[in-house]
């Protein structure tokens, strides 16, 4: 995938609040990270929400391994 989740995901202010987003949508990652989290499978969460594809929860992944490679804890 390597950086193309950076052209499906996008951050307005005015859409869910600022949170990042599926663009051309209003779900947020965090809505996609947790459905994956509950168990669901790709194919149940495409099916839930049509318009999403699997290159656009193959990209929230990446973005969120992304955030999670960027993260760090500063000692005191």
């Amino acid at each position: 995938m390597g950086n193309n989740w950076q052209n499906l995901i996008s951050i307005n202010p005015d859409i869910r609040f600022g949170k990042p987003i599926i663009t051309g949508t209003r779900i947020c990652i965090s809505d996609i990270l947790s459905w994956l989290a509950t168990g669901m499978s790709f194919e149940e969460i495409i099916e839930d929400f049509p318009e999403l594809k699997k290159e656009h929860i193959l990209a929230a992944l990446a973005f969120a391994a992304n955030r999670e490679n960027i993260t760090k804890i500063i000692a005191a």
